[in-house]
């Protein structure tokens, strides 16, 4: 894909986000018709952190090329792709992402590796509040997401990983990836998060988006009949700010109108395509992630990539360069604003980032 190509490309990113953290879900950009192929695993009797339990955990995702297996029969190209919160299975065939790596010759090319895509748990096709249980769902967080994964590939067959590559959500599942259990990948690529306990403006801001759903009357306790408009609009306005970079908007919508145009397209989109009691749960599966105690477990080398201009992850806070050093083996990189930064999306801009990925597989290459 050509650089130049991106600043238009980027646009679309932010015309169909579901959710700030997600940033990888397009609707104005066609993807390519990759051929993916869906999959299903049902885990019995599943139960989570808060000793809750469903008798069936329903996981969907999809795979990109074929399983190879070694001499000892076990599966040796397999990559976990994880993404955001509020996205699916799907959100990573975004052109800006899959155009560039998944392609013939491309770094995650799918004639060399099996790629896998989950829809986590609360997203997409996998189980989640708006099934029917509404606000009765299991309060699951990101450990649940990660052990349920898991779980998935041992159905699967699937008992290592070349790379997980997480952006967002799936950044901070990386390194929950790691502490767990870290004889399970050969490499782990977290973009765009904090391996600290949300906290600060971050979680203000989560917390905010769901009081502003659960304080609408029609909101009625997770069981209203349509869905809560006043606030669920207040959750997505406060989300498209999260997300959002001022350089980028600012070059996209450079009028009053332009501007006021913008906002109207992205509510009418997410107001849609929003459930308002799936939000909550979502927004508040990060709420006791906290990886940094053990950050010095994870076996697996590290490549952490942040964007300077990322408004939930802002470098001022000075976090990343004191947690790096936790790490045995762990190398992170913070990118500068440039035309080509999208904020908190340029997790899924491989263009700004591939030559990186290109350096750290090579150096992970098993022997």
């Amino acid at each position: 894909m050509q650089i130049r190509n991106l600043a238009s490309i980027g646009l679309l990113a932010f015309c169909s986000i579901t959710f700030a953290q997600t940033m990888s879900t397009q609707a104005g950009a066609a993807p390519q018709n990759w051929p993916a192929k869906d999959g299903t695993v049902t885990l019995s009797n599943f139960k989570f952190g808060t000793g809750e339990s469903l008798p069936a955990l329903k996981l969907h995702y999809i795979t990109l090329g074929e399983p190879h297996r070694n001499a000892a029969g076990h599966v040796d190209n397999a990559i976990l792709l994880l993404h955001g919160t509020g996205g699916n299975a799907r959100s990573l065939l975004n052109p800006v992402f899959s155009d560039v790596l998944f392609v013939p010759g491309g770094l995650l090319d799918i004639q060399k590796y099996f790629l896998i895509l989950p829809d986590e748990i609360g997203h997409g096709q996998s189980s989640k509040p708006s099934d029917g249980m509404h606000m009765h769902f299991p309060a699951y967080d990101y450990d649940d997401m990660v052990r349920a994964d898991r779980l998935m590939l041992d159905e699967m067959k699937i008992d290592h990983l070349r790379l997980i590559l997480g952006t967002s959500m799936g950044c901070m599942q990386g390194f929950v990836w790691g502490e767990t259990y870290p004889d399970f990948m050969d490499a782990l690529a977290p973009f765009a998060c904090l391996p600290v306990e949300i906290a600060g403006r971050n979680r203000m801001m989560r917390y905010m988006a769901i009081q502003d759903i659960k304080l609408d009357p029609t909101w009625m306790n997770g069981e209203y009949k349509t869905q809560p408009q006043d606030g669920l609009r207040g959750a997505n306005q406060l989300l498209l700010v999260m997300g959002s970079a001022p350089l980028v908007m600012q070059r996209q919508a450079p009028t009053r109108a332009q501007a006021e145009e913008f906002a109207d397209r992205y509510l009418a989109r997410t107001m849609a395509s929003t459930d308002a009691n799936d939000m909550i749960f979502y927004l508040n599966a990060s709420r006791n992630y906290n990886p940094d105690p053990k950050l010095g477990t994870i076996k697996a080398p590290v490549l952490w990539i942040n964007s300077a201009d990322d408004y939930i992850n802002p470098p001022e806070l000075g976090i990343a360069e004191n947690e790096v050093k936790k790490f045995p083996r762990g190398r992170f990189i913070l990118l500068p604003i440039s035309d080509q930064t999208r904020g908190h999306g340029t997790h899924t801009s491989a263009a700004v980032w591939k030559d990186y990925l290109a350096e750290f597989l090579r150096q992970t290459e098993p022997k």
